[in-house]
């Protein structure tokens, strides 16, 4: 699989090519706080998120990241490459939590465009990304598929 380094912020529908795989730049180091806030802020009850000491006897060892955590650092690393000109979410699918992230993990992303559509409007195109995280150690923590609705350059961009 080839993986292109070269990404942009500034990408509408018709840069978009099926097959592309993109290696996004930044990287997003977990912190403890983060998990524990949001993972309270839903009122996620599961202890392993947020309870050390209930952790201790288990395989983990200590607390892992909330996977609601997890996917929205994975998506929100893609977002400078993927959603810029985003009008609309269409959808996430296929989520899979490959492996726990711990607090202190460090969190990258990729892409690959699976699919090209034409909306039912002039403006924007619908374009399916399968996106995936790993961690500081390039193991697999994440993976899913998400739909998005992107402005056209011809409609939007600079004329």
């Amino acid at each position: 699989m080839k993986v292109s380094e070269l990404t942009g912020q500034d990408n509408y529908f018709e840069d978009f090519v099926v097959g592309t795989v993109m290696r996004h730049a930044r990287g997003k180091t977990v912190e403890a706080l983060e998990n524990v806030l949001i993972t309270n802020l839903v009122m996620n009850t599961a202890q392993g998120h947020f309870n050390e000491h209930a952790m201790l006897g288990t395989p983990f060892g200590h607390r892992i990241t909330f996977g609601g955590v997890t996917a929205s650092l994975v998506i929100g690393l893609a977002s400078q490459d993927t959603a810029e000109n985003a009008l609309a979410e269409l959808g996430l699918d296929k989520i899979r939590f490959k492996s726990p992230v711990f607090h202190g993990d460090t969190l990258y992303a990729y892409s690959e465009v699976l699919e090209i559509q034409n909306a039912d409007r002039p403006d924007a195109g619908v374009v399916r990304f399968r996106h995936w995280g790993v961690n500081q150690n390039d193991k697999v923590v994440f993976e899913g598929e998400r739909r998005v609705l992107v402005k056209r350059r011809s409609h939007w961009g600079d004329k």
